[in-house]
């Protein structure tokens, strides 16, 4: 079979909510991890042939086209064409797929995945204002979808409180994985470990290379007093991932890529795989994707040197390694959504750049990512790093 690898994988530091990119148009600042992947890569950017971009909340600044946008406002040629999709926060893991498929069929060579997300200037839920404002309709969800459920929406903040209930978290439990967020990913800035995989945003003339959301000083005691988001419940704004602002993306290729344009990989996917199950807890099915995943490749988790399991709520990541058999010391080694930010459709090549650079760094050799989705669903990407 055909194979596909990644040549470079980069992203924007996060910024938080009405914070340090809020000044940045959001195709601007795709436009930016466009412009990284063509300069560090060295490739002509006459050569890409597809940008598959990820955006979750296409309303306002992200809509009309908003892949298209972020081209023209790169230095890529205007005959390079570009897609907006939606897998939700799976939108830009997904992208990777995409592009990934592409060049191992051989409908094309090179091919930019990657997603942005302003949640500062398109905040969630922005696309829901035609409805809410004009009266028109019911909503995303038609009476026959609430009857086969017995719902009236479905909500990531109760799905949740379900994955704690069900597999037995309490608060302190979840807060002292934030905490633990907060503290690996001010260790991993300390260290200078994103400092390869971070394209600068400049503000007012300043080049922006920090994560603005982590708490270098946080305490359990701060992250408990925290309140509740629903009464009686266990998850607060403080043990789910942040609002953030920022863009990612990965330049995937083919073999025959690699040897036309003297590009040196630092990645092969070895599996890709996504699923859906039940989008009333909707949460949970990176657990059963991560299975899967691991049949298709022949592995096991033992298999696996470090694993990104985006941090949309700690309960999350607690119930995929408690349900798979994990180890925690390589779990988001580097932190997470909670202490760094969860940029919806920028997510998945975010934690794809940590995790690949993660791998280099220690010289270890199979990472595992994946994303719980709105819906019930879960992409899950086995790479090797070269």
């Amino acid at each position: 079979m055909a194979e596909a690898y990644i040549v470079e994988a980069v992203r924007t530091p996060g910024g938080k909510r009405n914070g340090q990119f809020a000044g940045w148009h959001p195709a601007d600042m795709a436009a930016e991890v466009l412009n990284g992947l063509i300069d560090r890569t060295g490739i002509d950017p006459a050569v890409v042939e597809d940008v598959i971009l990820g955006c979750v909340t296409q309303a306002g600044e992200q809509a009309f086209a908003f892949a298209r946008n972020a081209v023209l406002a790169s230095k890529l040629p205007q005959s390079v064409p570009a897609v907006t999709i939606d897998r939700q926060c799976g939108s830009s893991q997904q992208a990777v797929q995409f592009a990934a498929q592409a060049v191992m069929s051989g409908t094309q060579d090179v091919v930019i995945a990657a997603g942005a997300e302003s949640m500062t200037r398109v905040p969630m839920f922005t696309n829901l204002s035609f409805h809410a404002k004009e009266g028109v309709g019911v909503g995303p969800l038609s009476d026959r979808i609430k009857a086969r459920y017995g719902v009236e929406e479905f909500s990531q903040f109760g799905g949740a409180e379900m994955i704690a209930r069900k597999y037995g978290f309490d608060r302190d439990t979840l807060d002292r994985f934030a905490l633990e967020s907060h503290r690996r990913a001010a260790a991993a800035t300390a260290a200078g470990a994103f400092a390869n995989e971070i394209i600068p945003l400049n503000v007012d003339g300043t080049p922006r290379t920090a994560d603005e959301g982590i708490r270098f000083d946080a305490t359990l005691e701060g992250i408990g007093s925290v309140k509740l988001l629903q009464e009686g419940g266990v998850i607060s704004a403080a043990n789910a991932s942040q609002i953030c602002d920022g863009a990612s993306g990965a330049l995937i290729v083919s073999e025959r890529a690699l040897k036309q344009y003297g590009l040196t990989p630092i990645a092969r996917i070895v599996n890709m795989t996504v699923t859906a199950g039940d989008p009333v807890i909707m949460l949970e099915e990176p657990i059963p994707a991560t299975r899967k995943a691991l049949a298709r490749a022949g592995m096991t988790i033992e298999d696996i040197d470090l694993y990104e399991v985006n941090e949309a709520f700690a309960p999350v990541p607690l119930a995929w390694l408690q349900a798979i058999g994990g180890d925690p010391a390589k779990l988001n080694v580097n932190g997470g959504a909670i202490a760094l930010g969860h940029p919806l459709g920028a997510s998945g090549t975010k934690l794809m750049a940590t995790l690949i650079h993660a791998l280099k760094v220690r010289g270890k050799r199979y990472g595992l990512q994946t994303m719980c989705e709105g819906g019930g669903i879960a992409n899950v990407t086995i790479l090797e790093a070269l």
